[in-house]
């Protein structure tokens, strides 16, 4: 068919090879009638079979039936062969379930299981186990309506406790009726929506538990009857608003399940009951995904009364924090409820009030800061700096990272992405108060590359918002230079690594950012020449200059005397902007860009309360010790770079700023461990630009230049 090849197995399903070209589709039919011995010239190969779907509608009431051996322990075998047996035809199995139907044999069935469990005849009850596994998979309503009635689904659920596959019985009904407990969160009087809650519950264990994952050819056997717990729900659901008095219930409900979570919540970091943090943890899920705007409600009436480090949702991100779980099950869930409570698609907006600006301008003054206190904490000066390379005066920027707490970082991280995409105000004021994207690109040297990858996803957020804002800070706080280090340090592998920032700067080059484009090639093109294996950054090179022309024809077009007036005014208003963006007394790191967020008494110490999560962690797993690998560039370079604004600003003084670093190609021996180093620094003051160039002293290199292999430098600040 053009650029599909179509066929049915025998079971009738129908699959599918899709081409994106005829040429291609052809080829592959071409080989297919090859290997079957058939002419490629026509359309249809395979040996047609009658649509049976439409001999089934069309089948009168008077087609003969299946005929179904006597019901007897005796022909269990033979009926459990022609249950198996009629599954692959759409034909057969209508006319099974029709003959189940109009015999009654189900009940029959059913009375034989219960003298078999008597006699304790275990053949018989693994017969009687493919007989009603069978019987699921006719995908009848009208026979699961007799399977799942009060008279007879308990017994159904017996005969699936026998699966010959297993040495022992397993004890479905024992759990159904002992173990499983109804509780009544509002009292239910309607006897009829009872009975109806009781077999939905036991029906989706029927499906969930007891029967085994269908694989791909049985997965449309139970679409009916994932229909069927579907249906169920809704009338329960109709069932239940008939009644308006509900909803105060629910209110109060969901008020008094609130505040009970909350002390259970609050006690869970000196408890070791995991049941009871994992109930918790669930009845908080219940909530959330229920009513997420009444729990937004509750935590903000709550911070009017509490202290921020028992609010419920900082003690959820405690939880999540402290999850002791290797693989963070528990810290992934939580986090997935944290989203979908700042979410803003599912933020009501009244007439009176905007659920929006409320919550979030609650969650960023009491609730961020304990969020990134393990990002702030495992990035800072001081963490990096214990890691020093042995015998290197420079300090080692990979941060000392274990996989446990790496994972957490990424689930931060995915969070606070989260945020850059729906926040837009909130997010950009906390990033640029905190230099917060700084502080996430020290995780470019994380030894654990989703880690990496994480952080770079961070980055990609934020630059494809194409917000000038953001680019602004990103260019002044020299931001690209960890970015294309850890580009350079990859080397030639052709990893998801590379292809992701390779992916960034195609963006910058395809969406023509101009202020991006032109940090890039001013400050970091020597060190990206050499790479021609995709033409991104040419591109960025040719973007530029294109640019720069344009800039030079528009100027080259206006008089001398109008152009150094122009000139003159634009000086000024670029010094306004730069002292809008940049106070000249920049006396606290990050300075704020925007208005800064309010600063809950809690913030100023969220390092403390990191730790005090922490000592409560190290308590119950043992710590761990690895030692991390020392990353090594090919080339042998090494780097650091600044993590505070300040730092980096504090040795040009007041008037100027370094805003950049890069290295021109340095050659060094091969057996040798010695490094030719050309470093550039390019230093911005009020009104001009000077290049400063160091050259280092090292005559014995001199001789090992010509003779050795070019190597991709590392940056240097």
């Amino acid at each position: 068919q053009d650029t599909l090849i179509v066929w049915s197995e025998a079971e009738n399903y129908d699959l599918a090879l899709s081409f994106q070209e005829k040429a291609g589709c052809d080829e592959i039919w071409e080989k297919i009638c090859q290997v079957q011995g058939k002419d490629p010239s026509v359309e249809v190969t395979q040996d047609l079979i009658e649509s049976e779907e439409e001999h089934i509608e069309e089948m009168p009431e008077t087609s003969p039936l299946i005929d179904l051996p006597t019901c007897e322990l005796n022909k269990l075998e033979e009926i459990a062969d022609l249950v198996t047996s009629v599954l692959s035809s759409p034909i057969r199995r209508e006319k099974l379930a029709l003959a189940l139907e109009n015999e009654g044999y189900i009940k029959k069935l059913l009375q034989l299981f219960q003298v078999c469990e008597n006699l304790e005849n275990t053949e018989g009850l693994h017969h009687l186990y493919e007989i009603i596994r069978g019987i699921l998979f006719l995908n009848k309503a009208t026979l699961f309506e007799v399977m799942f009635s009060d008279e007879c689904i308990m017994d159904v659920v017996g005969c699936l406790e026998y699966d010959p596959s297993l040495a022992q019985p397993k004890r479905h009904r024992e759990f159904l009726t002992k173990t499983a407990k109804f509780k009544e969160v509002i009292p239910i009087t309607d006897s009829e929506l009872r009975q109806k809650i009781h077999q939905t519950y036991r029906v989706q264990y029927i499906q969930d538990i007891i029967l085994p994952t269908p694989s791909v050819f049985e997965e449309n056997f139970l679409s009916t009857l994932t229909s069927f717990i579907f249906f169920n729900k809704v009338e329960i659901v109709s069932m239940l608003q008939v009644s308006m008095e509900l909803v105060l219930l629910r209110v109060r409900l969901m008020g008094a399940w609130l505040r009970r979570t909350h002390n259970v919540l609050v006690e869970l970091p000196g408890m070791d009951d995991l049941q009871v943090r994992s109930a918790a943890t669930d009845i908080f899920s219940y909530l959330v995904e229920f009513s997420p705007s009444m729990v937004r409600e509750f935590v903000m009436q709550e911070a009017q009364q509490s202290d921020d480090d028992i609010l419920l949702i900082n003690v959820v991100i405690e939880q999540m924090i402290c999850d002791t779980d290797p693989e963070l099950g528990g810290a992934v869930q939580l986090m997935g409820l944290l989203r979908t409570l700042i979410d803003p698609e599912n933020m009501l907006a009244t007439t009176n009030k905007t659920e929006k600006s409320e919550f979030l301008n609650f969650f960023y003054n009491h609730c961020m800061h304990v969020l990134t206190a393990p990002l702030l904490a495992n990035t800072s000066e001081d963490k990096c700096e214990k890691d020093a390379v042995v015998g290197s005066t420079k300090s080692n920027t990979i941060c000392p990272d274990n996989y446990q707490t790496a994972q957490l970082l990424a689930l931060i991280l995915e969070l606070l992405t989260f945020c850059v995409e729906h926040h837009t105000y909130h997010i950009k004021n906390y990033i640029m108060n905190k230099d917060l994207l700084r502080r996430v690109l020290v995780l470019m040297n994380s030894k654990h590359t989703f880690l990496a990858l994480c952080a770079l996803r961070f980055m990609r957020r934020i630059i494809g918002l194409k917000d000038e804002f953001y680019n602004r800070y990103i260019t002044k706080g020299n931001l690209f230079e960890p970015v294309i280090n850890a580009l350079l340090d990859n080397g030639t592998r052709y990893n998801l690594l590379n292809s992701a920032v390779i992916e960034l700067f195609e963006f910058i080059r395809v969406e023509d950012i101009k202020s991006l484009i032109a940090h890039i090639v001013e400050n970091f093109y020597n060190a990206l020449e050499s790479i021609e294996y995709v033409q991104t950054f040419k591109g960025l090179k040719t973007k530029y200059e294109q640019e720069k022309d344009r800039q030079n024809q528009k100027l080259n077009s206006v008089p001398s005397i109008l152009r150094s007036n122009r000139f003159r005014r634009d000086a000024r208003a670029l010094e306004e902007d730069e002292e809008m963006w940049f106070n000249e007394d920049e006396e606290e790191e990050g300075e704020a860009v925007v208005p800064p967020v309010e600063k809950s008494k809690q913030e100023d110490d969220f390092p403390d309360s990191y730790e005090k999560f922490m000592e409560t962690k190290k308590a119950k797993e043992s710590e761990d010790k690895e030692n991390l690998p020392k990353r090594t560039s090919a080339g042998g370079f090494k780097f650091t770079f600044s993590h505070s604004a300040s730092a980096a600003n504090s040795a040009n003084g007041a008037n100027s700023k370094s805003v950049a670093a890069q290295t021109s190609p340095a050659s060094s021996n091969s057996s040798s461990s010695k490094n030719t180093t050309l470093t550039t620094t390019v230093t911005a003051t009020k009104g001009s630009l000077v290049g400063l160039v160091d050259y280092p002293d090292d005559e014995d290199d001199d001789e090992e230049e010509e003779a050795s292999p070019r190597k991709r430098p590392r940056l240097g600040s």
